[in-house]
């Protein structure tokens, strides 16, 4: 299309195509590097920091956490890459999309609107939406029962949609709700002001 568009034979279709092609590579380079970081740190903080050390973790051991992250992560990447690359890509994203927004959009949005929303209900929303959406997709088509399927040669599905957030996302809010008012927890008007405020005006948010 950049060819045709810049004219084919001539050097502005060349020129076209080679800016669209680095603007989609430098595109791809900055989202697997803001992903990769974005996972390495949260390993590093939440999981070495908080839950293998308990706190008492010293900010060159997260460093070194981070970076050992960084390249496990890269390595199971290129793994699970390698063995996608026939599969379309277009569907994987937007399966990855509803997985996402299973997990985390009730949360976000009864933290952001509801007064009353606990922390066990953001746990329900959170887990029972992942294990919803991951669970529909292993027995949807997208993995076996069609030729396109990850496992063609199989058929154990019984979901009949290749995307589950339909079905997913409610059940998160479902969850969420449901995880809220069946919890003890007092709900902390304070913590919900200043979420509220820090939504609203961006102050405190860094």
């Amino acid at each position: 299309l950049a060819l045709h568009l810049g004219g084919v034979g001539s050097n502005w279709g060349a020129i076209l195509l080679a800016t669209i092609s680095a603007v989609a590579f430098a595109t791809i380079l900055a989202v697997v590097a803001g992903l990769t970081l974005a996972s390495s740190s949260s390993f590093a903080h939440d999981i070495y920091a908080n839950v293998i050390k308990k706190g008492t973790a010293t900010e060159k051991q997260e460093v070194n956490a981070a970076r050992w992250a960084t390249v496990g992560i890269g390595a199971v990447s290129i793994v699970l890459g390698a063995l996608a690359r026939d599969l379309n890509v277009a569907g994987l994203v937007a399966l990855a999309f509803a997985v996402a927004a299973s997990a985390n959009l009730p949360t976000i949005l009864y933290s952001l609107f509801w007064k009353r929303f606990t922390t066990s209900g953001a746990l329900w929303s959170i887990y029972g939406g992942l294990v919803t959406a991951v669970g529909l997709v292993l027995f949807s088509p997208v993995v076996s029962g069609k030729p396109t399927s990850m496992f063609p040669d199989v058929d154990f599905h019984w979901f009949p949609l290749e995307n589950p957030g339909i079905i997913s996302i409610p059940v998160g809010f479902l969850l969420g709700w449901l995880g809220t008012l069946l919890s003890k927890e007092e709900p902390d008007a304070g913590k919900y002001a200043e979420l509220e405020v820090r939504s609203l005006t961006g102050t405190g948010a860094h």
